[in-house]
Parts: C-alpha cells; sequence; structure tokens
C-alpha cells in the first residue's frame, strides 16, 4: 500500500504540502497541487480518514438526524443538506428518530459518537432542555422545522401558521364556507401551527372550525384515507377539505375516487408541502409549498459557515410558504 512519503517524494513536495492538498487547503497553487494529484493517483494512494481526522481535529462529517426516511418529504430533505455538502467536499451520516423521544436520544448519542463535526437535527419528541442541554456540549448543531427561543441563532425554520392560513383563505376566497379540516398529529408543533393558522382564516370570515368537520391523522395517506371517510360519515356537509399534508391529501384523493365523488366537482382538496408528486396527483393537487430542500441546503450552509468558518455565506433562517394553486380546488358551488 501507498504511503504519504512516496506520494511526497514523487510528486516533489514537501509531506506538508501533500496534506494541504488533501485537506483542500487553499494556500497551494493549482500546478503544485496537481502534481500531487497526479502522485497519488499514480501510486494509488488513498488518504487514511481517520488520521486526516486526527491531524486535523475534523473529521470532514456530519450528522444528520430525521424522523423518518421514508416519503418524499424527507427525500427533498436529505438531497438539499447532501447536495451542498458534497460541494463542499464533506460527508454526511444518517440517522432516524421515528419521533419517539428514546429514539431520537439514541439517534443523537450515536451521531455525537462517530465524531461529526457537527449535527443537522430534526427532531420532534425531544424536549427544549434537552436541546438546551446539548447546546452545552462540544459538538454545534443546527435545528430543521423547530423553533426553540433560547437557541435561535441555530433554528431553520418555516412559519407554519401562516402556511395553514394561506391555505384555508384560498378555499373562503374560492367561496367555501363548511371547509372539512384532516390534521397531523396534534402533540407536534407543527401540526398545532398549521391548525392555527386554519383556524384564523376562519375568524377572518366569522366562522369557527366545526368539531364534526375535524379528524387528527398521522401525515401519512392512510390517515387522509381514513380521514376523508370519517368526516364523510360524520353526516355534516362540507364543499372542501384541508389535508395537513400531500401525503395525506394524496389519500383522500385516492378514498374520493374509490368511494365514487369527484374532485373538485363534489368537493375540493388542499394539502400543504408541495411535494414532487402533488403536480401528478389525479387532479393535480393545490397546496402550500414547504421548501423544505432550500431549507436542508441552507442547515448546511449554516454547518459551513460556523463550523468551517466559510464566513462569506449568507444563513436565512424564517422561510415563508407559498400558496401553489393546481386543479384540486375550484369555486364552491352556489347554493
Amino acid at each position: 500500500m501507498a504511503t504519504i512519503y512516496q506520494v511526497s517524494e514523487l510528486a516533489g513536495v514537501s509531506l506538508a504540502t501533500v496534506s494541504r492538498v488533501m485537506n483542500n487547503n487553499v494556500k497551494v497553487s493549482e500546478a503544485t497541487r496537481n502534481k500531487v494529484l497526479q502522485a497519488m493517483e499514480q501510486l494509488g494512494y488513498r488518504p487514511n480518514s481517520i488520521a486526516q481526522s486526527l491531524a486535523s481535529s475534523r473529521s470532514n462529517s456530519i450528522g444528520i438526524l430525521v424522523s423518518e426516511l421514508h416519503g418524499p418529504f424527507y427525500g427533498e430533505m436529505l438531497t438539499g443538506i447532501e447536495a451542498e455538502f458534497r460541494a463542499a467536499g464533506k460527508h454526511v451520516i444518517i440517522a432516524a428518530g421515528h419521533s419517539e423521544r428514546a429514539t431520537e436520544e439514541d439517534g443523537i448519542e450515536f451521531l455525537l459518537s462517530r465524531n461529526c463535526d457537527a449535527l443537522i437535527l430534526h427532531v420532534e419528541a425531544v424536549s427544549d432542555q434537552y436541546l438546551i442541554e446539548l447546546s452545552k456540549k462540544e459538538t454545534p448543531f443546527v435545528l430543521l422545522n423547530r423553533q426553540v427561543t433560547a437557541l435561535a441563532d441555530r433554528c431553520i425554520s418555516l412559519d407554519n401558521e401562516l402556511g395553514g392560513y394561506l391555505a384555508t383563505r384560498y378555499l373562503l376566497e374560492q367561496g367555501h364556507r363548511h371547509i372539512a379540516y384532516i390534521a397531523g398529529p396534534m402533540w407536534k408543533t407543527d401540526a398545532r401551527d398549521r391548525f392555527h393558522g386554519h383556524q384564523r382564516a376562519l375568524a377572518g370570515y366569522q366562522l369557527t372550525a366545526e368539531d364534526a368537520l375535524f379528524f387528527e391523522g398521522d401525515f401519512r395517506e392512510t390517515g387522509g384515507s381514513k380521514g376523508l371517510q370519517a368526516l364523510l360519515a360524520s353526516g355534516r356537509p362540507f364543499s372542501a377539505v384541508v389535508c395537513a399534508n400531500d401525503e395525506m391529501a394524496s389519500g383522500a384523493l385516492t378514498a374520493a375516487r374509490e368511494l365514487g365523488y369527484e374532485v373538485p366537482a363534489d368537493f375540493s382538496v388542499m394539502g400543504f408541502d408541495n411535494v414532487n408528486f402533488a403536480y401528478y396527483t389525479y387532479p393535480k393537487l393545490s397546496t402550500i409549498d414547504y421548501p423544505v430542500s432550500a431549507m436542508g441546503q441552507m442547515a448546511a450552509r449554516w454547518v459551513l459557515k460556523q463550523v468551517y468558518q466559510q464566513s462569506s455565506i449568507n444563513v436565512q433562517q424564517v422561510f415563508d410558504p407559498h400558496l401553489i394553486p393546481r386543479d384540486s380546488v375550484a369555486e364552491a358551488a352556489v347554493t
């Protein structure tokens, strides 16, 4: 196996120069860098990542903890994060917390044990106090889709309340007055915030949310399907239904077809997230854009700026949702 000493000798440079090339140090000329890289290729030399980590006190790896690994939402989030780090020559280690406190804490401890330079956390079940205590430890972290007042400088979040407001206001502007709601699990902050936005929009039209037109789902397609069936079984009339994410909206669309209803002729359906399949449902899903890929990229940029001293990077911490009107919403029928 080739060694760094052989690379140094073949390239005709010092060991320190070879080390600077391997660590992407900008103080090496392009001509010297090319000589070293050619020598490494000729010898088949592969840097020892553990040795590099010990020498630089950096592992060049970032730990990512997300709630789940399934579904397009998390796929877009992870893609945005990984692309940003790959362009910077960094690597990621991924774990899932499954929205359970013990599993999230275990995932964080695992990532810390891997000597990650920083963590990106999409956590829902661990307490604010746990995160505040974690911030006192050596490894820095940034939070995605969560606001903790004491950690405001390391939070990348979406205004979920505004998103819920925009979804319902759009239906109200189309003349709908009897609007059903399929929520996410209400112990989750984003689910509560979106429902509060729904309530605020109704209040602007002197309306209130009806208990009979509310169903607590699970942020999955099955929740949307079961939710729509329960709403129809309630006997309360509605001309539109807001789903707290696109997966549940997709389930509601499927259930509607299976039960013989036509969307939006019989009732309109509104989603939230604007994941990639929303454009390809039938009908195409009206939704609220959640720029999760851009937010993932921004979390990566926070790490690059705070941990790897790339000071020229600008970090946006709060993102606004936007309405995406498509075919699943129509004007309410005149009665």
